[in-house]
């Protein structure tokens, strides 16, 4: 299996590419049709929540740089 790749884009969508599956909170399963790569809105303004629709033109601005994450707290 291919490893998942997300990419955050500059003033846009989150970008995925792979073998990967998108399920709502209940676990249903989006049919996303056969695609392997599709955008994840970020910006709040798509109509086609949870995916991008190109609704983030309108004013949406991140410039995405990579960063560390802290150590993960001991459970």
């Amino acid at each position: 299996m291919s490893k998942t790749k997300l990419t955050v884009t500059k003033n846009g969508f989150i970008k995925i590419d792979g073998d990967f599956e998108i399920v709502d909170q209940e676990g249903k399963v989006y049919d996303l049709q056969g695609r392997t790569a599709l955008g994840l809105c970020r910006c709040g303004l798509s109509a086609n929540k949870p995916f991008c629709d190109g609704a983030h033109r309108n004013g949406f601005e991140h410039e995405p740089t990579a960063f560390d994450l802290p150590p993960m707290k001991a459970k």
